[in-house]
């Protein structure tokens, strides 16, 4: 339990609620992460406010994604300047007539990039943004779309992020081990990659939550502030409102492109070399670590002996778990930046000055968001320092039953990912703590598997419903929108999504429901929730809840068209 108690809450929702009422999430921040100086060392606030802020970038894997972050500005800018942009627009607006099929395109390409959330929003926020303006799609619901798919695509997928989950699932279960009183032996505790791997069913969030981008694409129907922003898209073509403030634009942050020659393999090229580099460098790295393991033990250092002596299935999962994803996304996005470079070379689109000059604007680029990155990683720190996650997660301890004990988990990894801004800091704090609940509670493995399911719904959750949130950031920064007003403007659409993962943990619950029947279930109450409600929300704002569709051969004075 927190030394500091319900008053650990403050720092983070002072935060929030300076954000939602300011819309100014640095100011916001920077006040949050003072407050938690002032609370942990009294008049030496000030000093420990730095000293978070300092710690945060001096974190190696922090470090990492600041860089990464960097250099994909880099890679952005290089390929707008060489006209990358240019082509995929050209190419789009032959293809893409509609702003459904627009929406679609961008939902399916988030689900194909699962292998990091950052590189997600950024490749997808980038391609989609121009040709979705062009359909009048608000800026708004492109930033639902890419949020909605990334995070939630990453953490059911071979990614960063399970590389992660693993290991909190891996302490978790140390935990019990080491824990004298309750004799837990090691060779009784399930496989760590067996309790990932039955937790996806129970990561109904995730799940759903893609679902629900897809049928909020397809029915081209609307609720909530997302009806209004949409119908001042479709209805006046400004895609933010006038006095929003977009964390980015490229157009107005870079120069023209370079319009002479624009080749797909300009877009393309860049951007598949980030995700082969990336991928090998993950796999690599945990090969690495994995030998180094299989030393140790003196066990065989080559996948072919392992293979043969253990299995097919067991080594690639191990070499996968192990990898250092931050590391590779460096080198994948300087990989990336390199070829853009290489690219431009050699069809003389430019000079060596030009590209070191669209290098750093680049940089300059990714400012505000590497900004409001370190600050929300820094009021994380504050968070763990005066024990937020430990005191929500402790208050839950030994007051509910085996049934509600999944949605009790769901509720505490959403409200300390709400209030910390990361999902990540989250499952750090709550899975370990979740897994030795459910253990003294029950006194069996059985509910693992639907205990770190739940823990990874509620932190995506909370995380997509913050405004510290880091894949917020991001996402709002490469789609060009206002951060608060993305927030505004999904928190509807999540807390659908979040009603109907609470009616699936009720029905596994109390009736023995299995994923395979719920999860079913849970789509059809998405696309019934979805029609329902923005037919009563139309019917209140007296506006046709479904989309007055733009398209290709749609009069620009005109919002009248269909796509059906």
């Amino acid at each position: 339990m927190s030394d500091f108690g319900a008053i650990s809450l403050v720092p983070p929702l002072l935060a929030i609620a300076l954000a939602i009422v300011t819309r100014r999430p640095i100011l916001s921040l920077f006040v949050g992460i003072w407050s938690g100086g002032i609370i942990a060392t009294g008049t030496h606030g000030i000093g420990q406010t730095f000293a978070w802020i300092t710690g945060s970038i001096g974190d190696v894997f922090h470090a990492q994604i600041l860089v990464f972050t960097l250099l994909l500005g880099s890679g952005v800018a290089l390929i707008w300047r060489l006209g990358g942009a240019t082509a995929v627009r050209n190419w789009a607006t032959e293809r893409l007539q509609t702003q459904r099929a627009t929406g679609l395109s961008t939902w399916i390409l988030g689900m194909l990039l699962f292998f990091d959330d950052y590189a997600n929003t950024a490749i997808v926020g980038n391609t989609m943004r121009e040709i979705s303006d062009q359909m009048r799609m608000s800026r708004e619901k492109l930033s639902y779309i890419v949020d909605s798919t990334a995070a939630p695509v990453a953490t059911i997928g071979l990614s960063s992020w399970v590389a992660f989950q693993l290991s909190m699932i891996d302490e978790g279960y140390e935990s019990l081990i080491n824990d004298d009183d309750l004799n837990v032996a090691a060779e009784d505790v399930p496989g760590v990659f067996e309790t990932f791997v039955g937790s996806i069913p129970f990561n109904t969030y995730s799940l759903l939550a893609i679902v629900m981008v897809g049928v909020i694409v397809l029915s081209r129907r609307d609720y909530g502030e997302m009806l209004t922003a949409e119908h001042r898209s479709w209805q006046t073509g400004k895609v933010n409102r006038d006095d929003a403030q977009p964390l980015q634009e490229v157009e107005e942050d870079l120069r023209e492109p370079i319009e002479e020659k624009p080749m797909l393999r300009t877009f393309f090229a860049p951007i598949a070399t980030l995700i082969a580099v990336t991928l090998v460098g993950a796999f690599w790295t945990g090969y690495q670590e994995w030998v180094a393991e299989q030393a140790e033990e003196g066990a065989p250092t080559t996948i072919t002996e392992a293979m043969n002596e253990d299995g097919v299935v067991q080594v690639p999962v191990d070499i996968v778990g192990a990898g250092d994803f931050a590391a590779a996304l460096v080198w994948g996005s300087f990989a990336m930046v390199a070829t853009a470079v290489i690219i431009g070379l050699a069809y003389d689109l430019f000079d060596l000055d030009d590209s070191v000059e669209t290098v750093l604007e680049g940089f300059n680029l990714m400012l505000t968001a590497v900004t409001v990155l370190v600050l929300a990683w820094s009021i994380s720190a504050v968070a763990e320092d005066l024990g937020t996650g430990d005191y929500v997660a402790g208050v839950a301890e030994g007051v509910v039953s085996p049934e509600l004990l999944p949605i009790v988990v769901l509720f505490v990894a959403a409200f300390v990912a709400f209030t910390m801004g990361s999902s990540w800091a989250t499952m750090g704090i709550v899975t370990p703590i979740a897994i030795t609940v459910a253990y003294n509670l029950t006194g069996t493995f059985e509910l693992m598997p639907v205990i770190v399911g739940a823990v990874f719904s509620g932190a995506i959750f909370g995380d997509h419903t913050s405004p510290i949130s880091d894949t917020s950031v991001l996402s709002s920064t490469f789609t060009g929108a206002d951060l608060i007003d993305h927030i505004r403007t999904q928190m509807y659409y999540a807390a659908t999504v979040m009603a109907v993962v609470v009616v699936c943990y009720l029905l596994y619950g109390y009736l023995s429901v299995s994923p395979v029947v719920f999860l079913p279930i849970g789509v059809v109450l998405l696309v019934g929730l979805v029609y329902a409600l923005s037919e009563l929300d139309g019917r209140r704002r007296g506006v046709d809840p479904k989309a007055s569709a733009v398209t290709r051969d749609t009069d620009a004075s005109s919002t009248h068209g269909s796509d059906d």
